[in-house]
């Protein structure tokens, strides 16, 4: 990481369908459907409709046979509408569905979680994938690591890279590559430490795949964006990351216009700042810089607080570059910069990619997003937001909520506003909302209770990482949630 000024990560250039990313090329958006893969004429419009929002990669989900031979459909017919969008099958548990699925996608995206180092299978999609043109992604989840992996470093970033390098190896060993890779997490700070020890370790091994971002179960609304700025904003703006996708609990074509956000906020990052302390800088674990435990609004700004003004257009370079710099180092500070711009939404999704690594890196002790066409109160939420999403203080319900797939067994967005009608008064409480098992109970591992689908109307309820509930009714299942919280001593009336 050059900590003196922005340069973008050189990575192999791979292509997918007629998309290419790394190398000199600029990140590339996408998203996911929600719709069932089996259903062709349903998947296939919601791929344009994600495709005219300006997505030029959409990823379908294939858990059995039948999604995955649905592609054999899928494919021509949209190609016959005139869409060259490049197309991902998402293959989660079943490694022969992957095979399936590269005799006519674009690119595979696997989890290492799923497969075993010792019967060849990886091995023959490799082949696969190489005879017919096809990308691989190897995508490892933070609340999917494979066994092996968990036993020996724990559920833990280093796990996560651990996973990557091993798969990385094999496909290098095949002479294959054609890979991208990506380390997703729920947890900002997990996700970002997890990217950056990746890098590192493929920089060891003289490896240059290019890189997926995205924050896992981000949610909805300003709480979705702000979160997901955050951690992919502090990876851009390292300059990690060669595709994004932004997960919102909402539909499909809602989350490109954020990705490119923050593809345009992150285009241009002009300035070099003098660095003459980065032995003081540790970018892959977090550590409090000053005495301050938990970092402040601008509001509450008292005189112990130093206030530093970004105006260069890479402000994350220069707090970071002043905060290491100081003479002091137990100087609290805050960090400040101006925006002009008059929608809400992008004054949040800026200043959470602008101030996020600052947080998440344990540099700042507070910030103030100075937006002069908004008003305090829109001022306050969006700095709380980034605190919390930056896991440095909770002040909101937090809510790990998946953004559906075909794989989602309910109505995930209209159960998560009936939650969040319910319980958004429950300051500090983490809730997991998770549309299937794939990465539920793993992606929702920190939080204090979780909702999961688990077959067609059913529910399954968590209080922490242990099931309270199997397999209820739906229509019982909130009401239940709310008795648990309640038996437990965590409820609050409003």
């Amino acid at each position: 990481m050059n900590l003196t000024k922005f340069t973008r990560r050189q990575s192999l250039v791979v292509k997918i369908g007629n998309t290419e990313i790394g190398g000199a090329n600029p990140i590339a958006v996408q998203s996911m459907t929600n719709t069932f893969t089996s259903d062709v004429a349903a998947s296939v419009a919601q791929i344009e409709r994600i495709a005219d929002a300006g997505a030029p990669i959409v990823r379908l989900t294939a858990q059995g046979r039948k999604e995955g031979e649905a592609f054999a459909q899928i494919m021509p017919t949209l190609r016959a509408d005139g869409y060259n969008t490049a197309i991902v099958a998402d293959i989660h548990f079943v490694p022969q569905i992957a095979s399936i699925a590269a005799d006519y996608v674009d690119k595979v995206r696997i989890n290492p979680g799923n497969y075993r180092t010792d019967n060849g299978e990886l091995e023959a999609l490799i082949e696969k994938c190489r005879t017919r043109g096809v990308a691989l992604r190897i995508g490892v989840n933070h609340g999917s690591l494979a066994r092996h992996i968990v036993d020996k470093f724990g559920d833990t970033p280093q796990g996560m890279v651990a996973s990557a390098m091993e798969f990385l190896e094999r496909c290098r060993a095949a002479n294959f590559d054609q890979v991208v890779v990506s380390m997703k997490s729920s947890n900002t700070r997990v996700m970002v430490h997890a990217y950056r020890l990746l890098v590192e370790a493929m920089d060891a091994a003289d490896m240059h795949y290019p890189i997926h971002l995205g924050v896992t179960e981000a949610g909805n609304g300003i709480e979705g964006r702000i979160k997901s700025a955050v951690g992919i904003g502090a990876l851009l703006a390292d300059g990690i990351g060669d595709t994004i996708r932004v997960s919102l609990t909402e539909a499909p074509e809602c989350e490109i216009p954020v990705a490119q956000m923050l593809v345009e906020h992150f285009s241009t990052r002009e300035g070099e700042f003098e660095v003459n302390h980065p032995e003081r800088y540790s970018p892959t674990q977090y550590r409090r810089r000053s005495d301050v435990q938990l970092p402040i609004l601008h509001s509450e700004l008292t005189d112990e607080f130093m206030v530093i003004d970004a105006t260069s257009a890479n402000p994350t370079a220069q707090w970071r570059a002043a905060i290491l710099n100081l003479d002091n180092q137990k100087q609290a500070v805050v960090i400040r910069r101006r925006y002009q711009d008059a929608d809400p939404t992008t004054v949040a999704v800026k200043a959470a990619a602008d101030m996020g690594a600052l947080l998440l890196d344990g540099l700042a002790d507070g910030i103030w997003v100075d937006a002069p066409h908004l008003s305090a109160q829109e001022i306050e939420t969006i700095e709380s937001h980034i605190l919390q999403a930056s896991r440095v203080r909770m002040s909101h319900t937090e809510y790990i909520a998946c953004p559906s797939c075909g794989r989602t067994l309910y109505d995930i967005e209209g159960t998560l506003a009936q939650i969040k009608a319910r319980t958004s008064h429950l300051k500090g409480l983490k809730i997991g909302v998770m549309g299937c098992i794939v990465n539920g109970p793993g992606e929702m591992a920190d939080a204090d209770y979780g909702y999961v689908g688990a077959a067609a109307g059913k529910i399954t309820l968590y209080k922490g990482r242990e099931v309270v509930c199997r397999n209820i009714p739906q229509d019982e299942a909130l009401d239940r949630l709310i008795e648990i919280i309640k038996e437990n001593g965590d409820w609050r009336e409003c």
